[in-house]
């Protein structure tokens, strides 16, 4: 299925999805100490250490809808770092950066290799019952990635911004 301008359905997600993924890790660079990767904008404000924890648990749910099989969240990761969960900026409460990093970055990788394996034909398969309404076929649940990571990207920067650092150019 051509969208019209030579590229297949599941090129552009692809790109898109790495796209996305770079500016935040761009984003990332400047985030070095542990007071910057808790530090919120106000209160209950989403800080750098939920948002790469949010990234790694959002795919990991993404990857349960499209492969079962390859569902894989840490214990607590849910509580942390999920949906309903509330940042809190003491990071002895949380996992070392670093694994937490390396979990977001791990499960975009095998996000990505999902979408490697299928077609523009099996993207536009139907998701699995109990799969969200607006993940209604395979190809919307990775929109809903790329989607998903921008809006979280706008807070990212927004707390990026308040510790001082310039705009990425």
């Amino acid at each position: 299925m051509s969208l019209g301008i030579g590229i297949m359905l599941q090129e552009r997600l692809y790109s898109r999805l790495k796209s996305a993924r770079s500016f935040t890790e761009r984003l990332l660079q400047d985030f070095s100490d542990s007071d910057s990767w808790v530090h919120q904008i106000a209160s209950d404000a989403n800080h750098a250490l939920w948002f790469v924890g949010h990234m790694g648990v959002t795919d990991n749910f993404m990857i349960s809808v499209l492969n079962p099989d390859l569902d894989c969240l840490p214990d607590g990761y849910a509580e942390l770092f999920g949906i309903g969960s509330q940042p809190i900026d003491d990071i002895a409460s949380y996992p070392d950066v670093q694994q937490v990093c390396e979990f977001m970055r791990s499960r975009r990788e095998v996000l990505l290799g999902i979408l490697n394996n299928l077609s523009d034909e099996e993207l536009a398969a139907a998701t699995p019952e109990g799969a969200p309404e607006f993940m209604a076929d395979f190809a919307a649940v990775f929109e809903m990635a790329i989607w998903h990571e921008g809006m979280h990207c706008g807070q990212l920067t927004t707390t990026r911004r308040s510790l001082g650092f310039a705009p990425l150019k």
